[in-house]
């Protein structure tokens, strides 16, 4: 379930300031992005994995807050980086 070093590495690498920078806000988000998309993989093979909905359900609120944080310091940020992850349809 959790990611390896590496791949938290190529994260923030593609979307933070670089691979070291683990607190920018964008990589922060990338990340919690893929931790929804293997917790809703997860869930959808183990509908009755309670322990897992509720994490799923609190990372898509940290993110939320992210987002929100973003939209409140640099509109164009948070714009680049929901049309780069594909968060608004």
């Amino acid at each position: 379930m959790s990611l390896s070093k590496e791949a938290k590495a190529e994260i923030f690498a593609k979307h933070g300031k670089s691979a070291t920078d683990t607190g920018s806000t964008e990589g922060q988000i990338a990340l919690f992005t893929k931790r929804i998309a293997d917790l809703t993989e997860h869930l959808k093979k183990n509908r009755k994995d309670y322990n897992t909905q509720r994490s799923l359900v609190k990372l898509v609120g940290k993110r939320r807050s992210l987002l929100d944080y973003l939209t409140k310091v640099d509109i164009l940020r948070y714009r680049a980086i929901v049309a780069e992850l594909g968060l608004r349809k």
